[in-house]
């Protein structure tokens, strides 16, 4: 392996040389040693994006947004309002990520703007909190779906069993992504492929509109259960920015970063209203309220003998999802030791098959670590209060930009309007639920604090 640092980087023509190796393939960076190779097409960043949003979300989060607010009618607005801010989101995004293409996503935005040590806190609160949480929650969630035909109904899944199947998916996984890019953007497209087709069976199959006539009733008024149930719809969301994480991996990301933002964001937003429409036809509202595994009881009730499918395409959703979350969050951890802000080992890269392998170990143990039994809610919502934090200092570093270095170039420049949108409604979703969760909000503040003061 080579370090991929400044001071050890040399070398032309796609050969870099690091401590007494050679890496052949690996690019050299005009300013951050080395690159990973340009190995993620049009189609592989559409799959990454519906890869990693589709994951567990929408098969968890339909009980959570209803929960929240109180009506089918309102809980099919979140889902649709969820998804139209994110396609704003990544618009802006793709912004960032052609004016600043590096790895590292909010990373590298928060360090353009606003130097190293807000960056440097993003990269510590992402590494113990943000990133392995999701994928341990994805990973929890695929082992909850694959064990559920092997034990009968009514019979309660032991949490060990639960434990040790996640563990051994993030494994398996994290040697995927070790291996080669490749198979790991070939696990990632057959997955989208089938979690895409699971929404399709479940859109097709719904029918009784019984429980659409009174849409509105039971809606919450709070403007806190409001927040709290976008909470939940963004975190079914969760992943559109992702792709900004291998910007550097991608072909002709000025081209290609938008284009596949258009194509996979109303994708991912038309599938997810129209399968909340068809759980709503499906299933009432007390039964979705008391379920955990919504998708399964809805394939109970309208795929008689063959209702272990639905299982079975959940479980390749939620798998799809973890390899998208891996191999997204290691190029964090790469990039982040390449700027000295964490162990220069984690800034090594394979040097036969270029790939960051002690950041994919890394960030495979602490995502396997994570894989407690746990209230899936709470940590979605702590989890997405701390995203939502970072995500805004990313659109307030874009506004900062456009006022500091207006001569940036700029392959994408969306209106002005979008992010000072998009930032107004997350600082709504930071501080209305300070209100209504203040335990998990205060250990999100909590842990932000405790890099602050250190």
């Amino acid at each position: 392996m080579a370090v991929a640092r400044n001071r050890r980087a040399a070398g032309e023509g796609g050969t870099v040389i690091g401590g007494d190796a050679v890496t052949k393939g690996a690019r050299p960076s005009s300013s951050n040693g080395l690159q990973l190779m340009q190995e993620i097409r049009l189609h592989n960043g559409v799959a990454i994006i519906v890869g990693i949003i589709v994951g567990s979300g929408i098969f968890v989060s339909p009980t959570g947004v209803l929960r929240e607010a109180g009506s089918v009618g309102l809980s099919l607005i979140i889902w649709t309002v969820c998804g139209t801010l994110c396609l704003v989101g990544a618009l802006c995004y793709a912004e960032l990520g052609t004016a600043i293409p590096k790895l590292g996503s909010d990373y590298a935005y928060i360090a353009e703007a606003y130097g190293p040590v807000p960056a440097f806190l993003y990269l510590w609160v992402a590494l113990l909190v943000v990133m392995p949480t999701g994928n341990a929650i994805t990973a929890l969630t695929f082992a909850k779906y694959i064990l559920q035909p092997v034990f009968a109904d009514g019979c309660e899944i032991p949490e060990s069993a639960v434990s040790l199947v996640a563990i051994v998916c993030i494994a398996f996984l994290t040697f995927i992504n070790c291996s080669k890019v490749k198979w790991a953007v070939r696990v990632q497209d057959i997955f989208t492929a089938a979690k895409l087709l699971a929404l399709c069976i479940i859109i097709i199959t719904g029918g009784n509109t019984h429980n659409l006539e009174s849409p509105f009733k039971g809606t919450q008024a709070h403007a806190g259960h409001i927040a709290l149930s976008f909470y939940a719809g963004l975190f079914s969301y969760s992943g559109w920015n992702y792709l900004n994480f291998v910007t550097e991996e991608l072909e002709n990301p000025a081209k290609n970063l938008p284009r596949a933002i258009y194509i996979s964001v109303p994708l991912v937003t038309t599938a997810y209203v129209l399968s909340n429409v068809a759980y709503f036809t499906v299933l009432s509202v007390d039964e979705i309220l008391e379920t955990e595994a919504v998708a399964v009881s809805f394939g109970k009730r309208v795929l008689g003998s063959m209702h272990w499918t639905m299982p079975f395409f959940v479980a390749c959703s939620t798998f799809g999802g973890v390899n998208g979350g891996i191999f997204a969050s290691s190029r964090l951890f790469f990039v982040g030791a390449r700027q000295g802000h964490l162990p220069d080992c984690l800034a090594m890269i394979n040097i036969h098959n270029v790939t960051p392998l002690p950041s994919l170990i890394f960030i495979g143990t602490l995502s396997a670590l994570m894989c407690t039994t746990s209230d899936v809610y709470t940590l979605i919502n702590y989890t997405s209060f701390i995203e939502s934090s970072f995500i805004a200092m990313s659109l307030s570093a874009l506004l900062f930009l456009r006022w500091k270095q207006p001569y940036l170039h700029r392959p994408i420049k969306v209106h002005l309007a979008l992010p000072i949108i998009y930032l107004l409604i997350c600082l709504f979703l930071i501080l209305l639920p300070l209100y209504t969760s203040p335990l998990e909000m205060g250990i999100g503040v909590a842990i932000k604090n405790l890099f602050i003061e250190s």
